[in-house]
């Protein structure tokens, strides 16, 4: 009978006595599990890319310990609503969202697929700041491209109507033929099978906003078969506020499928009261079982283009027909006149603003142009000698594009009874960035680098709007929930270790209008699938966010 040494034994009961290994161990920290339940003092056992334990784990040790005492350790946040779509083919680590702590990035509105060669070398043309190849026509395809190149966040997306649209109807303001519809029906299906969580779009642009309900119904439905859900900017956030949930409702009723408002908000000084009136048509539809929620930015002016300022006619056909009109004496008088008064089937965020002091332009492609970011509308009107208006159809015309545009349009006391309703979750609204190369060629909306710490920091910690672990939920479980996600937007045993610590007593957004480029403080780690990507509040360059694909993924 062989022996075993001494001294082996004594090793062996000693591991023993230690307890199992895991890769990470968190310690002490104070953990917000995203059910929104009162937050708890414990361990984290992280091992490969999952929570295997969690609270009191006894005698096990990591090969990484990290003490979390005074630290919160929540759920990786889940951005409702990015366009980080090109930001990450530009910089893969996403630093603006990461330093607030968000691991699920979910891109809505429009898609980068499905597209056709003519949409392919329209976008390939008006790149600006980021530069990169379209290899891909499908939804499917630009996941494949983004995994090829890595990403440090999760990734997920929509496919959008407006994108199908174009794909069928090119930029035209008509209705689709029966055999049109059945070809949008399939590439919404074909997104579904790509992994899209759904369908999206934006009904303020064009040429989204040519849709009717009926064709919008129509796509839900496919998306519905799939167990996806639908998302909008919807018609109106202004004049038609309420009409425009009535047509959410609607959509939800007859598609049977969940429903999500993207940037629940209430634009214009006029149309803030109507905010009360809004959250009770969502209560009521949620009372008699319409499944919907919302998204919200913690700040009062949103970001778009000047598109958002003229009429849809005038867009009509894409880019080239929108300046092509601009330049005819006859088109541009009568949209200086449009764009002074309510528009009757289109939202005027011109006018909604009060003023051209409240439109801020924030992105040119033209380099002879970008003097003007950062300026007003009515600043560059001044300097160029000509009214805002004519001065808003010149710059689109001279930059070949929309150009980046800040509006200032909500009321702070509305912002907070957002906050305060249970349904409504966050999403930024905008790409990840970086103060550094082709970011710096470009001005950006705060929300980008501040929207989830200043919610956690102003509106919980300094606002008391609600509590830390009711943010931490809105932030976590409430849109993974919504998404349908497995595994994720929790703390909890067998969930995919996407964690963030952060510090409750000091974490805080710091980007401005006047400076926006600035990042927020008081996250310490991050995990995404187990992986640190932000470690002593610093990138550290790892790449191993994966696409979440939705329920109709066809490779699973």
């Amino acid at each position: 009978m062989r022996r075993i040494p001494l001294v082996a034994l004594v090793a062996l009961a000693a591991a023993c006595a230690r307890g199992p290994t895991y890769d990470i161990v968190i310690r002490h920290a104070t953990i917000y599990d995203g059910s929104g339940a009162a937050p708890t003092t414990g361990d984290i056992a992280v091992q490969g890319d999952s929570i295997v334990a969690l609270g009191a784990i006894g005698a096990a040790h990591g090969k990484r310990e990290i003490d979390a005492a005074g630290l919160a350790a929540a759920p990786g946040f889940i951005n409702m609503l990015s366009h980080s779509e090109e930001s990450l083919i530009e910089d893969p680590r996403s630093q603006s969202e990461l330093r607030q702590g968000v691991t699920l990035e979910v891109f809505g509105e429009e898609s980068m697929g499905p597209l056709d060669d003519s949409m392919r070398a329209q976008a390939l043309r008006l790149q600006a700041d980021f530069k990169y190849p379209i290899t891909w026509s499908t939804l499917g395809g630009y996941f494949a491209y983004l995994e090829q190149r890595g990403f440090a966040p999760n990734v997920a997306s929509f496919v959008g109507a407006p994108t199908v649209r174009e794909v069928v109807l090119d930029s035209r303001n008509v209705a689709p033929t029966p055999a049109e519809l059945d070809s949008m029906r399939a590439l919404v299906a074909q997104g579904m099978k790509d992994g899209a969580m759904g369908v999206t779009t934006a009904l303020i642009y064009t040429p989204a906003t040519f849709a009717k309900t009926d064709e919008l119904i129509a796509l839900a439905k496919v998306a519905s078969q799939y167990g996806g859900i639908y998302t909008a900017h919807m018609r109106s956030e202004a004049d038609r506020l309420l009409e425009a949930i009535d047509e959410t409702i609607r959509i939800s009723r007859e598609a049977n499928i969940p429903v999500e408002i993207y940037h629940f908000k209430a634009a214009g000084r006029d149309n803030w009261p109507k905010m009360a009136l809004a959250i009770k048509k969502i209560d009521s539809a949620r009372a008699a079982g319409v499944r919907i929620t919302a998204d919200m930015y913690t700040y009062l002016a949103g970001a778009t283009g000047l598109d958002a300022s003229m009429p849809p006619w005038v867009q009509e056909g894409g880019l080239d027909a929108w300046i092509k009109r601009l330049k005819d004496p006859v088109d541009r008088a009568l949209v200086k006149r449009e764009m002074d008064q309510p528009g009757k089937n289109w939202e005027n965020l011109y006018l909604g603003t009060g003023s051209p002091e409240r439109i801020l332009l924030v992105g040119f492609n033209t380099d002879s142009l970008k003097k003007y970011q950062g300026k007003t509308l009515a600043e560059v009107a001044k300097i160029r000698g000509t009214s805002p208006e004519e001065t808003a159809m010149d710059l689109v015309v001279q930059d070949g594009s929309r150009v980046g545009t800040v509006y200032f349009l909500m009321d702070e006391e509305n912002v907070k009874t957002q906050i305060a309703q249970p349904w409504v979750a966050f999403g930024s609204d905008a790409e990840s960035s970086a103060p550094e190369g082709a970011f710096l060629k470009s001005s950006t909306h705060p929300r980008a680098y501040g929207n989830f710490a200043r919610l956690l920091g102003h509106y919980v910690r300094e606002e008391h709007v609600i509590t830390m672990e009711e943010a931490v939920r809105r932030l976590t479980t409430l849109p993974a929930t919504t998404l349908g996600l497995k595994r994720r937007g929790a703390l909890k045993p067998g969930y995919f270790a996407d964690i963030v610590l952060f510090d409750p007593n000091t974490i805080i957004d710091h980007s401005t209008y006047e400076k926006p480029m600035q990042y927020a403080t008081g996250v310490s780690t991050v995990l995404v699938n187990g992986v640190p990507v932000i470690d002593k509040g610093e990138p550290t360059g790892a790449k191993p966010g994966r696409i979440v694909r939705g329920p109709g993924w066809a490779g699973k």
